[in-house]
């Protein structure tokens, strides 16, 4: 059992440390020892010594009287395809097992600037390609409620490590719902931003026009708190843009105008029945708190997810191109020949998963075969954005399950990659699209499931104002 990590929120902590309730360097070592102790494999690499000085110093500062920032003592996870300056970035594979960073991403700065502590970086699937964490090179990641299931992937290790108690929140990225799968498979809160709102400068890419940095948290005020820290304009990356900072007063404000979307044929979709029957229970106490349920046609669910698995696999493979062994990559010095040189070192560096993603996009990507597939899905991902202009002129936001079902075994879908791939049956248009879209966790017994709350591009301070009232108002455990 925790002695200081128990239930508190980054605003708890935070306030714990200022009255001197417990010091900083005694909540870091409690991170480090329930880490070890629990076993999950979430991080593939920790940084104790420096953490543990930085809390020193922190001490040091409280005891002199002077403020803390709001994010300052807070013990922070990563992600291991985000860049921080002198560290390794492995992004889950053999790949890039000894390589080191040379500069922080963006949100790093960000958050290093605002005086967090770095605790080390979680484990993923291999370069973000996965919905189970069973991809990684280094081992799967445990799920806290059930070490014999999958904790959802690829920010597995980020949401196992926050709902574990291993940190106060972390970072992930979000491709296709990564963010928000393993936060709901893992009991926890997962926000994904609107596309560009948050820089992907340092973010190993895997599909470019589709990743997206965020937060995965114990509550919905906590992810507001780490967002107002990482949104902005960066000038290296084009793709950011201006996001508007959000008070806990824009949380606090009343929803029962608001219309929320559900889509009509829910009851068709391939979805666990008892998924069904809690959703259902969902819906109706929305109902009942005067909460205004619109049905809408989304039946381009199945149309969103066949073009996430064309673009995705074709920007990976572009992505990845320049793991070959020469500026990064496993240098096989055996191999003499420039082709048989290229080959070895990416059948020994990369998985089966990644190899797989990288063959579909080169496929689709090929003469002959682009227009076919390649610009016929970025065709449907154009109409799939204007479908959704239409649809949130009569709705404030769309809420539905964000997985198909709990947590599953592990091993149970790792040689079906189909079925695997349809666990991001209802993330994946988010993407598409680039909306902000965030999973709340509605129940815990006996594994987690999240409710997912969609918005309209940019409008990220309406979605998490209906994902605050309604985890305040609304006792679904």
């Amino acid at each position: 059992m925790t002695k200081y990590m128990k239930g508190f929120t980054i605003k708890k902590i935070k306030q714990n440390l200022v009255n001197k309730e417990f010091s900083c360097q005694d909540l870091v070592k409690e991170c480090f020892s329930n880490i070890k102790k629990d076993k999950l494999n979430d991080f593939i690499s920790l940084f104790e010594k420096q953490a543990l000085q930085q809390a020193q110093a922190i001490d040091q500062k409280i005891a002199q009287g002077q403020k803390l920032g709001d994010l300052e003592g807070i013990p922070v996870a990563i992600k291991d395809n985000i860049l921080i300056k002198g560290e390794g970035a492995t992004a889950g594979s053999k790949m890039l097992e000894n390589y080191i960073a040379t500069y922080d991403a963006w949100v790093i700065q960000k958050l290093r600037s605002a005086g967090v502590i770095f605790l080390g970086k979680t484990n993923l699937d291999e370069f973000a390609m996965g919905a189970s964490n069973e991809t990684s090179a280094f081992g799967p990641v445990l799920n806290p409620y059930d070490k014999t299931r999958v904790p959802g992937g690829s920010s597995g290790g980020s949401a196992a490590a926050v709902a574990a108690k291993h940190c106060v929140f972390a970072l992930g990225s979000d491709t296709g719902g990564s963010i928000r799968q393993p936060a709901s498979f893992c009991g926890i809160v997962g926000f994904k931003p609107s596309y560009g709102s948050v820089s992907r400068n340092g973010l190993m890419a895997l599909s470019s026009s589709l990743d997206q940095i965020g937060p995965l948290v114990n509550c919905v005020e906590d992810a507001v708190s780490v967002f107002n820290y990482i949104l902005g304009k960066d000038p290296k990356d084009m793709t950011s843009i201006e996001s508007e900072r959000i008070n806990i007063n824009d949380l606090k404000k009343d929803i029962k105008n608001k219309v929320i979307g559900f889509p009509k044929n829910y009851y068709e979709l391939s979805i666990d029945q008892e998924i069904k029957e809690e959703f259902k229970d969902i819906l109706e106490k929305l109902k009942e708190a005067k909460i205004k349920i619109k049905e809408i046609d989304l039946s381009f669910l199945d149309e969103a997810l066949a073009a996430y698995y064309i673009i995705q696999p074709a920007e990976a493979s572009t992505n990845l191109a320049r793991y070959d062994g020469l500026r990064y990559g496993s240098n096989n010095q055996e191999v003499q020949d420039l082709l048989e040189f290229y080959l070895a070192n990416r059948d020994l560096g990369f998985g089966q998963e990644v190899k797989r993603r990288i063959m579909i996009g080169t496929y689709v990507l090929s003469a002959g075969y682009k227009a076919a597939y390649y610009d016929q899905a970025k065709k449907v991902q154009a109409d799939i954005k204007f479908r959704f202009e239409k649809i949130f002129k009569d709705i404030d936001a769309l809420i539905l399950p964000t997985t198909p079902s709990r947590a599953f075994k592990l091993g149970e879908k790792f040689n079906d990659p189909l079925t695997m791939y349809l666990s991001d049956i209802f993330t994946v248009m988010a993407n598409i699209a680039g909306l902000p879209a965030i999973s709340i966790p509605t129940t815990k017994n006996p594994l987690p499931i999240g409710l997912q709350i969609i918005g309209n591009f940019k409008e990220d301070k309406k979605v998490l104002n209906i994902a605050y009232q309604i985890e305040q108002n609304f006792k679904f455990i």
